[in-house]
């Protein structure tokens, strides 16, 4: 099991390592940097269950040819992505220090959004732009525990993402929490674990250690709910939750979340 475990990180290392050596033909001079985020840098990564997280930064805007050369390759390499892919996004310097929130961004992939790139990649590349809340979520984890591939040093490029709209991020991913845990049950009764930690002990925290505070710090009768989610989370099976339960969880975390924002 551990031998197959690191032949998969192997295999997911090497794919990283392409995916910046391409970023750095593909960018050129533009390129400030290729970041690394999320469940592989903080130790919980599950190839049925995860993406590969990556923020990566340029110093000018990119010229809509060199964005569907990008984006080629991206889907191109997605093909030997975890199962839930590859999602990125790309933003300019400027935005990164001092942090600007909602963090403008010049352009963003993931599995969500692969039909539309493949049907019209011109539409794409033309309107794939905008603001997102998430990046401030991103960021703090990049400042915390983010990794470098390639480029400028964390410390360099980030600025400091403020309480104030770390919390706002992460609120806006799980305030519908209440019917979202219905379909997506692991990911809310760890994420709502996760963001009640930072609230009450000013934790950066990854899904499985977000589960594993709750089990520390939650009431006994939620226990259930929590263990099925890291259970479900790390051995990529579907589980059976008690979904009355569930959602008497998801109830209870908004309110303590609430009575502390």
């Amino acid at each position: 099991m551990v031998a197959a475990e690191g032949h998969i990180m192997r295999k997911y290392k090497n794919l990283l390592v392409r995916f910046v050596d391409l970023n750095k033909t593909i960018l050129g001079e533009n390129l400030v940097g290729v970041y690394l985020h999320g469940s592989f840098v903080m130790g919980c990564f599950n190839a049925g269950k995860s993406d590969l997280d990556l923020l990566i930064v340029v110093e000018d805007l990119i010229p809509e040819d060199v964005k569907k050369k990008y984006m080629d390759m991206v889907v191109s390499l997605n093909k030997e992505a975890p199962a839930k892919g590859i999602e990125l996004s790309i933003v300019k310097k400027s935005v990164c220090n001092p942090f600007v929130y909602p963090t403008p961004f010049e352009l963003h992939f993931s599995i969500a959004h692969l039909d539309w790139y493949k049907n019209n990649p011109k539409d794409y590349v033309q309107k794939m732009k905008g603001a997102d809340k998430d990046l401030a979520a991103h960021v703090m984890i990049i400042n915390h525990r983010g990794k470098v591939l390639y480029g400028q040093e964390i410390k360099e490029v980030f600025g400091e993402v403020s309480k104030q709209d770390y919390f706002d991020s992460i609120w806006f991913d799980i305030e519908g929490a209440q019917e979202d845990i219905l379909d997506n049950t692991m990911y809310v009764t760890l994420n709502l674990a996760r963001v009640l930690a930072y609230q009450k002990d000013n934790l950066i925290l990854s899904k499985k250690e977000g589960g594993e505070w709750g089990l520390a710090n939650l009431p006994v009768k939620y226990y259930p709910i929590i263990i099925t989610a890291l259970e479900e989370y790390a051995s990529g099976n579907a589980f059976q939750y008690n979904m009355k339960l569930a959602v008497e969880y998801a109830e209870y975390m908004l309110r303590e979340i609430k009575n502390i924002k």
